[in-house]
Protein backbone atom coordinates (compact mmCIF):
# COMPACT_ATOMS: atom_id res chain seq x y z
CA UNK A 1 0.00 0.00 0.00
CA UNK A 2 0.90 3.67 -0.36
CA UNK A 3 1.45 3.68 3.55
CA UNK A 4 5.09 5.31 4.52
CA UNK A 5 7.33 3.65 6.54
CA UNK A 6 5.56 1.33 9.19
CA UNK A 7 2.76 1.59 6.64
CA UNK A 8 0.47 -1.55 5.69
CA UNK A 9 2.06 -4.63 4.86
CA UNK A 10 0.09 -5.83 2.24
CA UNK A 11 0.20 -4.57 -1.57
CA UNK A 12 3.74 -4.14 -3.48
CA UNK A 13 6.64 -1.64 -2.78
CA UNK A 14 7.28 0.66 -5.40
CA UNK A 15 11.24 1.13 -6.45
CA UNK A 16 12.02 3.56 -3.85
CA UNK A 17 10.45 1.54 -1.06
CA UNK A 18 7.29 3.42 -0.77
CA UNK A 19 4.31 0.94 -0.75
CA UNK A 20 1.45 2.03 -3.17
CA UNK A 21 -2.14 2.75 -2.31
CA UNK A 22 -3.63 1.36 1.04
CA UNK A 23 -8.07 1.35 0.47
CA UNK A 24 -8.73 -0.19 3.88
CA UNK A 25 -7.01 2.69 5.09
CA UNK A 26 -8.71 5.57 3.84
CA UNK A 27 -12.33 3.45 3.99
CA UNK A 28 -12.94 5.12 8.03
CA UNK A 29 -11.90 8.64 6.79
CA UNK A 30 -14.31 7.95 4.13
CA UNK A 31 -17.03 6.86 6.33
CA UNK A 32 -17.04 9.67 8.52
CA UNK A 33 -16.80 12.19 6.25
CA UNK A 34 -19.56 10.80 4.31
CA UNK A 35 -21.76 10.69 7.83
CA UNK A 36 -20.87 14.59 8.48
CA UNK A 37 -22.27 15.71 5.37
CA UNK A 38 -25.40 13.79 5.52
CA UNK A 39 -25.68 14.95 9.22
CA UNK A 40 -25.07 18.69 7.86
CA UNK A 41 -27.70 18.33 5.34
CA UNK A 42 -30.37 17.33 7.70
CA UNK A 43 -29.77 19.63 10.14
CA UNK A 44 -29.20 22.60 7.23
CA UNK A 45 -32.04 21.46 5.81
CA UNK A 46 -35.08 21.68 8.65
CA UNK A 47 -34.19 25.21 9.02
CA UNK A 48 -34.88 25.60 5.00
CA UNK A 49 -38.51 24.60 5.56
CA UNK A 50 -39.47 26.87 8.89
CA UNK A 51 -40.38 29.54 6.71
CA UNK A 52 -43.55 29.08 4.57
CA UNK A 53 -43.70 29.90 0.72
CA UNK A 54 -46.52 31.96 1.84
CA UNK A 55 -44.79 34.10 4.24
CA UNK A 56 -41.86 35.12 1.52
CA UNK A 57 -42.05 38.87 0.95
CA UNK A 58 -41.76 40.10 -2.61
CA UNK A 59 -39.36 42.58 -2.14
CA UNK A 60 -35.85 40.66 -1.56
CA UNK A 61 -34.27 43.41 0.56
CA UNK A 62 -37.47 43.71 2.83
CA UNK A 63 -37.25 39.73 3.13
CA UNK A 64 -33.99 39.58 4.25
CA UNK A 65 -34.56 42.34 6.95
CA UNK A 66 -37.46 39.89 7.68
CA UNK A 67 -34.81 36.93 8.02
CA UNK A 68 -32.13 38.43 9.93
CA UNK A 69 -35.01 39.94 12.34
CA UNK A 70 -36.14 36.05 13.01
CA UNK A 71 -32.79 34.90 13.60
CA UNK A 72 -33.33 37.09 16.60
CA UNK A 73 -36.17 36.89 18.33
CA UNK A 74 -36.72 33.50 19.91
CA UNK A 75 -39.79 31.11 19.22
CA UNK A 76 -41.55 31.42 22.59
CA UNK A 77 -42.66 27.49 22.34
CA UNK A 78 -38.98 25.55 21.44
CA UNK A 79 -37.40 28.76 23.76
CA UNK A 80 -33.92 27.80 22.04
CA UNK A 81 -34.60 28.37 18.13
CA UNK A 82 -35.04 31.51 16.86
CA UNK A 83 -38.42 32.35 15.21
CA UNK A 84 -36.67 31.71 11.86
CA UNK A 85 -35.36 27.84 12.35
CA UNK A 86 -39.09 27.14 14.22
CA UNK A 87 -41.83 25.57 13.02
CA UNK A 88 -44.51 25.85 15.53
CA UNK A 89 -47.38 28.23 15.12
CA UNK A 90 -46.57 30.70 17.58
CA UNK A 91 -42.65 31.28 15.28
CA UNK A 92 -45.15 31.71 12.39
CA UNK A 93 -47.64 33.73 13.79
CA UNK A 94 -44.02 36.38 14.87
CA UNK A 95 -42.83 36.10 11.42
CA UNK A 96 -45.90 36.68 10.24
CA UNK A 97 -45.92 40.00 12.29
CA UNK A 98 -42.35 40.87 11.52
CA UNK A 99 -43.52 40.84 8.29
CA UNK A 100 -46.71 43.30 8.86
CA UNK A 101 -44.41 45.66 10.48
CA UNK A 102 -41.92 45.65 7.83
CA UNK A 103 -44.83 46.53 5.15
CA UNK A 104 -46.21 49.22 7.89
CA UNK A 105 -42.59 50.88 7.39
CA UNK A 106 -41.17 50.38 10.50
CA UNK A 107 -37.56 49.89 11.18
CA UNK A 108 -35.87 47.24 12.86
CA UNK A 109 -35.42 48.80 15.97
CA UNK A 110 -39.38 49.90 16.16
CA UNK A 111 -40.08 45.97 15.53
CA UNK A 112 -38.09 44.47 18.05
CA UNK A 113 -39.46 47.02 20.70
CA UNK A 114 -43.03 46.20 19.24
CA UNK A 115 -42.26 42.64 19.84
CA UNK A 116 -40.71 43.21 22.98
CA UNK A 117 -43.28 45.13 24.85
CA UNK A 118 -45.83 42.32 23.96
CA UNK A 119 -43.89 38.97 24.39
CA UNK A 120 -40.95 40.89 27.26
CA UNK A 121 -37.31 40.99 27.07
CA UNK A 122 -37.08 36.91 27.10
CA UNK A 123 -38.16 36.99 23.40
CA UNK A 124 -34.78 38.61 22.28
CA UNK A 125 -32.28 35.15 21.48
CA UNK A 126 -29.49 38.43 22.47
CA UNK A 127 -30.92 40.10 25.80
CA UNK A 128 -30.02 43.80 25.59
CA UNK A 129 -27.16 45.14 27.74
CA UNK A 130 -28.73 47.14 30.71
CA UNK A 131 -28.93 46.92 34.62
CA UNK A 132 -31.30 43.73 34.62
CA UNK A 133 -29.51 41.50 32.25
CA UNK A 134 -25.78 42.73 33.19
CA UNK A 135 -25.44 39.83 35.85
CA UNK A 136 -26.63 37.86 32.79
CA UNK A 137 -23.64 39.48 30.80
CA UNK A 138 -21.25 40.05 33.33
CA UNK A 139 -21.86 37.83 36.07
CA UNK A 140 -19.23 34.67 34.01
CA UNK A 141 -16.54 36.71 34.24
CA UNK A 142 -16.72 37.88 37.54
CA UNK A 143 -17.40 34.02 38.33
CA UNK A 144 -14.04 33.71 36.71
CA UNK A 145 -12.45 36.46 38.29
CA UNK A 146 -13.20 35.26 41.46
CA UNK A 147 -11.86 32.06 41.06
CA UNK A 148 -8.56 33.39 40.04
CA UNK A 149 -8.15 35.32 42.94
CA UNK A 150 -9.39 32.57 45.27
CA UNK A 151 -7.28 29.81 43.94
CA UNK A 152 -4.15 32.40 44.45
CA UNK A 153 -4.73 32.81 47.92
CA UNK A 154 -4.77 29.13 48.45
CA UNK A 155 -2.10 28.20 46.51
CA UNK A 156 -0.39 31.17 48.76
CA UNK A 157 -1.41 29.94 51.92
CA UNK A 158 -0.03 26.22 51.13
CA UNK A 159 3.78 27.88 50.27
CA UNK A 160 3.80 29.52 53.48
CA UNK A 161 2.51 26.54 55.44
CA UNK A 162 5.05 24.20 53.76
CA UNK A 163 7.64 27.10 54.36
CA UNK A 164 6.68 27.25 57.59
CA UNK A 165 6.85 23.42 58.55
CA UNK A 166 9.70 22.96 56.88
CA UNK A 167 12.34 23.34 59.91
CA UNK A 168 12.08 22.13 63.61
CA UNK A 169 12.38 24.71 66.33
CA UNK A 170 15.63 23.67 66.84
CA UNK A 171 16.78 24.16 63.40
CA UNK A 172 14.92 27.70 62.94
CA UNK A 173 17.14 28.69 66.20
CA UNK A 174 19.80 27.71 64.81
CA UNK A 175 19.67 29.65 61.48
CA UNK A 176 18.50 32.90 63.27
CA UNK A 177 21.85 32.47 65.32
CA UNK A 178 23.91 32.16 61.74
CA UNK A 179 21.66 35.36 60.08
CA UNK A 180 22.81 37.20 63.48
CA UNK A 181 26.68 36.45 63.09
CA UNK A 182 26.58 37.54 59.61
Amino acid sequence: CRCRIGGCASGPQSPHGYRTACSRRSDPLKRILVCVFALSVMIGSSAAYAVQPDEIMSDPAKELRARNLSRELRCMVCQNQSIDDSEAPLARDLRLLVRERLKAGDSDDQIKAFVVQRYGEFVLLKPRVDAGTSALWFGPFGLLLGAFVVAYFYFQHRRAMALEGFLTGDEERKLEDLNHRS
